[in-house]
């Protein structure tokens, strides 16, 4: 399980590369309206020991310390992103805390993205909305096409449904990436024909700027599921990729 602390990094990203975190959410504990049976944070009930938020005044504070230490040490970072031991947009100053980090992208690293991954449960939310279309890089998931597999993967807060995350993303109007695991579980295969054309149809919907394809790379709360070969994930994404849909595949 990782408990990452308000600032983190940076690290290695298969997808973005030198990424320094921000969490958002408890530095011994776990915040998430999803409970991924994939989550490399462990499951939720694990996570309950801390309850503190960062307060916005001290991520700003964490991360212009950071920024400053790591620009003085010459020290490369290609995004500032928003991840940790949960779902960010659940912060209750979310946006101030993206206009505070823009800010200090630019004094520090004005050619580093700022990006957020987030499940897209809050994109519905007008201030939320607003916050991701400032960013370089707004990551939004989507695993599955319909609620029953989605309950069984994400295992989502009550009242979920893909079809009211699909309508909200169409606000992005394409700007933005969309990001989607893909595994095998005893009950659930990414692969299967019919989910997986039902899943290409929202993306031809939504025309994400980008895919990210990804698939297990670390440990799973979950026993029993394993992931998919590069060459097995550029396969089944062929038609996509042969329509022009610029996909990042993560294996």
């Amino acid at each position: 399980m990782l408990r990452e602390d308000t600032v983190f990094g940076p690290i290695r990203s298969r997808r973005l590369g030198s990424s320094l975190g921000i969490n958002l959410l408890p530095r011994k504990g776990k915040l998430c309206n999803f409970d991924c049976i994939y989550c490399e944070c462990g499951w939720n009930a694990d996570g309950r020991g801390d309850a503190v938020l960062p307060t916005r005044d001290q991520v700003r504070s964490d991360l212009e310390s950071r920024l400053s230490t790591l620009a003085a040490q010459g020290i490369p970072v290609d995004s500032i992103t928003f991840s940790g031991d949960g779902e960010p947009t659940l912060h209750p100053d979310f946006p101030g805390i993206i206009d505070d980090t823009l800010a200090l992208r630019d004094r520090f690293y004005p050619k580093a993205a700022v990006s957020v991954l987030s499940n897209a449960t809050r994109v519905h939310i007008d201030a939320i909305f607003q916050a991701l279309r400032k960013v370089d890089a707004p990551i939004l998931k989507l695993d599955a096409p319909t609620a029953a597999l989605c309950a069984q993967i994400n295992r989502p807060a009550p009242g979920y449904d893909p079809q009211d995350i699909v309508r909200a993303l169409e606000r992005f109007e394409g700007n933005f990436i969309l990001q989607t695991m893909f595994l095998r579980a005893p009950f659930f295969d990414s692969s299967e024909p019919v989910q997986l054309a039902q899943w290409m149809d929202i993306v031809r919907r939504l025309h994400p700027r980008q895919v990210m394809v990804y698939t297990l790379d670390r440990p799973a709360p979950l026993t029993g599921l394993s992931a998919f070969s590069k060459t097995e994930l550029e396969a089944l994404l062929r038609p996509l990729i042969e329509e022009g849909y610029s996909i990042q595949i993560s294996a």
